[in-house]
């Protein structure tokens, strides 16, 4: 059986650091600080969402919990537990609502690829 060097995480979410979000609070299950991972994966508590985008970075969001909408360029999409939203650079994104969402970033999502709408600097 092939080995590599590249190491493991296993995190429970209540080992997890939290922290204010964009979008609420989040969970930092995997994140990166962590070693050798290829995306992000943050359970977050979203209570509304200030619209933004990346430019280089992918996000996904399953629905845990709760129910609201998920706004992708303009459009409002309703959601619930179960749903998975696929969202790719450069789509302004936000939420309205309260739920629970697994947001996975492909790759990392870096504080300089964060823009809002709203912000004359994006």
């Amino acid at each position: 059986m092939p080995h590599t060097n590249l190491q493991t995480l296993i995190r429970h979410e209540g080992e997890a650091p939290r922290e204010r979000s964009t979008c609420g609070w989040r969970d930092r299950l995997i994140s990166r600080e962590d070693r050798d991972v290829a995306a992000w994966a943050h359970a977050v508590d979203i209570d509304g969402a200030r619209e933004h985008y990346h430019k280089r970075s992918t996000e996904l969001y399953y629905v845990l919990d709760g129910t609201g909408v998920v706004i992708l360029d303009g459009v409002e999409h309703p959601v619930n537990p179960g749903t998975m939203v696929h969202i790719p650079p450069g789509v302004v994104h936000g939420a309205k609502g309260r739920m629970r969402v697994l947001v996975v970033g492909i790759p990392d999502i870096a504080d300089d690829d964060l823009f809002f709408v709203d912000d004359a600097t994006a």
